[in-house]
C-alpha cells in the first residue's frame, strides 16, 4: 500500500466524510511523504489542517519525529537559551538541543506576532535546512502572512523564503468547519461557560481569576500563559470587553491566552456584560480562530 492509501486509510478510519478539499491535500501529502518533503497547510478555522498534518505524521515510516505546539515549543526554546544565556553560541546550543536527532519535526500552529520569535525561527529554520529535517506545519495564515504587523514584517522575510524552500505550501480551502460535528468527544475547555455574572469562587486550589485588563492589556507574555495554564487547570477572565474595543497588542494576548488554554486543555470562563457575538472582533486575523474555540463553549455548555 503507497502512503497517500494508508493515509486515507488512516484518515478514513476515524468516521468522517471527507470534502473535496481535504481529499485533494490527502493526495499531495501522500505524494510529498514519498518524496521525503515537507509541507505547509494553511487555511481557514476548522477546516481540519491540525487533523490531516497529526495523521500524516502518524503515518510517516520515520522513527525519529518530534510534533511540538508552536507555543510550547517556543516556551522551552527560551528556557534552553536562558539557561545558556553567558555561554557562546547560547542559541544554536539550544536549537541543536531540541531538534535532537529528529528527522521530522511537526508545528501545529504555526504564526508569529513577536519579531524576537521571528529571529528564533529564522535561526531554527536554518538549523532545520542544514541536517535536512522534514518540516509539517499548520496554520491559519500562508507563509507570506507570517509576523503580519507592518512594522516588523520585512525582518522576517528571510525566514519566510526558508519556509518555501523547505515545504510545499498547501491551502485547505473554505468548507465544513469539523469543529462542530456532533459525535466528537468534549475537550475539558469545551465544558466552560461564558457569564453575565462571575461564578462563585472555587476553593480547590485549582481555578485562578483575572481581569480582562491586567491579563491583556499589561505587558504579558504567551510564556507567562504556558506557566500558569501548568499550574491551574480552571481560568476565569471578568470584565471581558468587547474585543474590537482593545488595541492590536491586547487583541492578539487575548488570541494568544485562548490557543494556550485550548493546548492544556484548561476550563475557561468569561464573564462579560456582552454576548460571544460581540466579545469577538478586531483586526487580528487569529481572533477568527479565537471566535471558532469560543463558540465551541458557547455551542456546548
Amino acid at each position: 500500500m503507497d502512503l497517500r492509501s494508508t493515509l486515507l486509510a488512516h484518515v478514513s478510519s476515524s468516521g468522517y466524510d471527507l470534502d473535496d478539499a481535504q481529499l485533494e491535500a490527502i493526495g499531495r501529502l501522500g505524494g510529498l511523504g514519498e518524496r521525503r518533503r515537507g509541507v505547509y497547510l494553511h487555511g481557514p478555522v476548522g477546516r481540519g489542517k491540525s487533523f490531516l498534518a497529526d495523521a500524516f505524521f502518524d503515518v510517516l515510516p520515520v522513527r525519529r519525529k518530534r510534533r511540538v505546539h508552536f507555543h510550547s515549543f517556543f516556551q522551552e526554546l527560551h528556557g534552553r537559551i536562558s539557561a545558556r544565556l553567558h555561554e557562546r553560541g547560547a542559541v544554536k546550543k539550544a536549537v541543536d538541543e531540541l531538534i535532537g536527532q529528529a528527522e521530522v519535526l511537526a508545528f501545529d500552529e504555526f504564526h508569529l506576532h513577536d519579531v524576537g520569535d521571528a529571529m528564533l525561527m529564522t535561526r531554527l529554520l536554518e538549523a532545520l535546512k542544514t541536517r535536512k529535517v522534514m518540516v509539517i506545519a499548520t496554520s491559519n495564515y500562508p507563509p507570506d502572512g507570517l509576523l503580519p504587523n507592518p512594522l516588523y514584517h520585512d525582518h522576517f522575510l528571510p525566514g519566510i523564503a526558508l519556509v518555501k524552500e523547505l515545504v510545499d505550501v498547501v491551502e485547505i480551502e473554505g468548507g465544513t468547519d469539523y469543529r462542530y460535528l456532533h459525535g466528537r468527544p468534549r475537550s475539558r475547555f469545551e465544558t466552560g461557560e461564558i457569564l453575565t455574572e462571575a461564578p462563585p469562587r472555587d476553593t480547590t486550589g485549582r481555578q485562578v481569576w483575572f481581569d480582562f485588563g491586567d491579563l491583556c492589556e499589561k505587558p504579558t507574555s504567551t510564556q507567562d500563559y504556558l506557566v500558569l495554564a501548568d499550574r491551574y487547570d480552571e481560568w476565569v477572565i471578568t470584565a471581558v470587553p468587547r474585543i474590537e474595543t482593545c488595541d492590536r497588542e491586547a487583541q492578539q494576548r487575548f488570541a494568544n491566552v485562548v490557543d494556550v488554554l485550548v493546548d492544556k486543555d484548561v476550563r475557561l470562563t468569561l464573564v462579560s456584560d456582552h454576548p460571544l457575538s460581540e466579545i469577538v472582533g478586531g483586526q487580528a486575523l487569529d481572533l477568527a480562530r479565537t471566535a471558532s474555540r469560543l463558540e465551541l463553549i458557547n455551542s456546548t455548555g
